[in-house]
């Protein structure tokens, strides 16, 4: 008896330190899922921040461009000052009409793109498709060093080399003008359409170009009427960063195109809307300042303009 007595009090014991075990397991466990709960509303909470931040500094920037920027439409009046062909800013009787300005972005902007297109999704086509791993490696390298190349470098090597071949090619007094500025943003849209568009062809389900092999068609074959169809759209976003750095872009262009207020021609010296608030925004004061602000506001106008409608054709391709 005294043997059963002391086995039924030794297995109360392991019973009550299991339940003691598992209350505490459920302690522990609850605690954690508590924590858990805790560090995902503080994260959801950070994103949210993030999120609202850059919202926030859009605002702020829609804000402070339209408060400085209308002013001086009004004053000038809006059909002279977008449709004027004369700025003199700094003249006895000024004149403020910027469509100079505005076509010299759009022919540089276009012609850009229509070069460095094609070029650049070539070259990723031939990263991702084409070249061996060790040239493609090579290559990837050559491109990212070309997107970390500060803008006034290619100003500078623009101004050497590009300028003067310009003028001795085509024998003109000078070589700084429009078709220099938009070899120069050729160059410099090129690690954009290159990396976006590789991209976007490497995130094609790899069954596409497998059966297309199959069927019997070549590799180019299957390059342009498989892959970079179904690429499309990851395409058409790197044609939209690579506009929205050509039109961006002040320093390298001011460099080479001439900075003067020209209507624009391919072998004239001509000013961008972005060079033309960067070079007189140091002494400017007054109404020319506020047409100043005015060019920026037409220029962050123009550049939503370009994203609504390339996303809308975006959507509609896809």
């Amino acid at each position: 008896m005294d043997r059963l007595k002391k086995s039924i009090n030794i297995f109360r014991n392991i019973n009550a330190i299991d339940s003691f075990s598992k209350s505490k397991s459920i302690n522990n466990i609850s605690g954690l899922k508590k924590s858990a709960d805790i560090v995902e509303k503080i994260m959801n909470l950070i994103f949210i921040m993030c999120g609202l931040i850059a919202v926030i500094f859009v605002l702020l920037i829609t804000t402070f461009l339209v408060t400085s920027g209308l002013p001086a439409i009004k004053e000038i009046g809006i059909t002279d000052f977008l449709l004027g062909q004369v700025w003199a800013s700094t003249a006895e009787n000024p004149y403020y009409g910027i469509l100079p300005f505005i076509m010299t972005s759009v022919y540089g902007t276009f012609g850009a793109i229509i070069l460095g297109v094609p070029i650049g999704l070539l070259c990723a086509i031939f990263i991702s498709e084409m070249s061996p791993n060790g040239i493609a490696k090579i290559v990837r390298s050559a491109v990212e060093l070309l997107a970390g190349i500060p803008s006034v470098v290619y100003g500078l090597i623009g101004m050497i080399v590009i300028v003067p071949t310009v003028r001795e090619i085509f024998h003109l007094p000078d070589g700084a003008n429009l078709f220099s500025a938009i070899i120069v943003l050729t160059i410099m849209i090129l690690p954009s359409v290159i990396s976006v568009s590789e991209t976007a062809i490497k995130a094609v389900p790899r069954e596409y170009k497998e059966a297309s092999l199959a069927l019997g068609a070549t590799k180019t074959e299957t390059v342009f009427k498989i892959i970079v169809p179904a690429a499309k759209s990851g395409i058409l976003t790197a044609v939209v960063l690579g506009i929205g750095r050509a039109i961006g872009e002040a320093m390298a262009v001011m460099m080479v195109s001439g900075n003067v207020a020209n209507m624009p021609g391919l072998f004239k010296s001509v000013r961008f809307l972005t060079t033309a608030v960067s070079s007189e925004m140091s002494y400017s004061s007054g109404l020319q300042r506020e047409a100043l602000f005015s060019i920026a506001l037409v220029l962050f106008v123009f550049i939503m303009l370009i994203n609504i409608v390339l996303n809308l054709i975006k959507k509609y391709t896809r």
